[in-house]
C-alpha cells in the first residue's frame, strides 16, 4: 500500500470514528437540556404549592374566637351594603311620594274648575253686552219750585242697569279670586303668534297689515292651572293674504 493511500485510509477512519461519537452525543445532550428545563418548572410549581400550603396552614393557625371575628366582620360589610340600598329606596320613595301628593293637591280641583269657567264666561258676555254709553250717567234734572216730598224718587232704568252691571261685574270678579287662589289664571293671548299648545283656532280670515299666524280675535280666553293649560284660548287667527 503506498503512502497515498494509507493516509486516506487513516482519514477515513478518523472521520466515521468522529461522526460516531458525535452522534450518541447528541441525545444525551437534549436530554439534559430538557432535563434542567423541567427541572425549573417542577421547581416553580413545587415553590407555588408551597405558598398555598403555607397560607392554608396560616389559616387553619386561627384560633375560633379569629375565625368567627372574621366571620362577623364580613356579615357587618354585607349588611352595611343592603341597609344603604334600602336607605337609597326609601329616600326615593319619600320624594315621589311627596312629589305625587303635591300634583294631587294642586290639580284635584281641575274638572271642577274646568266647570267654572263656562260660569265666568257667561258673566263676561253679559258684561260685554251692555255698551259703555248705557252706563253713562244721567243729567241731573232740573230743579222743581215746588217743595220737595219727604217719598224717593224712583230710580230710572238707566240706573237699574247700571247696579245690575256692578253687581255682574262684582260676582265676576270674586269667581276669578277663588280661581286663582286655587292657581287657575286667566291668559288673553290677543296679538301673540298661533300656538297649539295653548290656543285653539276657530276661524281664518285674510287681515290686511297682519302677520300671518297672528292672533286676531278671541272668543274665549284661556285658563291654566299652574304649568298646565286647563282650557285652550278659542281665537281667530290672520292668514296670508292673496
Amino acid at each position: 500500500m503506498t503512502s497515498a493511500a494509507r493516509a486516506l485510509h487513516i482519514f477515513r477512519s478518523g472521520t466515521a470514528s468522529l461522526s460516531s461519537r458525535t452522534f450518541a452525543r447528541s441525545p444525551v445532550a437534549r436530554a439534559a437540556v430538557l432535563g434542567r428545563r423541567y427541572y425549573s418548572e417542577d421547581k416553580a410549581e413545587d415553590k407555588a404549592q408551597a405558598q398555598k400550603e403555607d397560607v392554608k396552614e396560616g389559616e387553619s393557625a386561627l384560633t375560633p374566637e379569629q375565625e368567627q371575628l372574621k366571620a362577623k366582620e364580613a356579615e357587618v360589610v354585607d349588611l352595611t351594603s343592603r341597609l344603604r340600598y334600602l336607605q337609597a329606596d326609601f329616600l326615593n320613595l319619600q320624594r315621589n311620594a311627596a312629589r305625587e301628593k303635591e300634583q294631587t293637591r294642586d290639580f284635584a280641583i281641575t274638572r271642577f274648575a274646568a266647570d267654572l269657567l263656562e260660569t265666568a264666561d257667561v258673566l263676561a258676555l253679559a258684561l260685554k253686552s251692555i255698551p259703555p254709553s248705557a252706563l253713562a250717567s244721567p243729567q241731573a234734572p232740573p230743579e222743581s219750585s215746588e217743595p220737595s216730598s219727604n217719598t224717593p224718587a224712583e230710580k230710572t232704568a238707566q240706573q237699574y242697569l247700571r247696579e245690575l252691571h256692578q253687581g255682574v261685574e262684582i260676582t265676576q270678579r270674586q269667581l276669578l279670586q277663588t280661581l286663582f287662589k286655587y292657581h287657575v289664571k286667566p291668559f288673553d293671548p290677543l296679538g301673540d303668534t298661533f300656538d297649539p299648545n295653548f290656543h285653539e283656532a276657530i276661524y281664518q280670515a285674510p287681515i290686511p297689515g297682519k302677520t300671518p299666524g297672528t292672533v286676531i280675535d278671541v272668543q274665549k280666553i284661556g285658563y291654566k292651572i299652574k304649568d298646565r293649560v286647563l282650557r285652550a284660548a278659542q281665537v281667530g287667527v290672520a292668514q296670508e293674504t292673496s
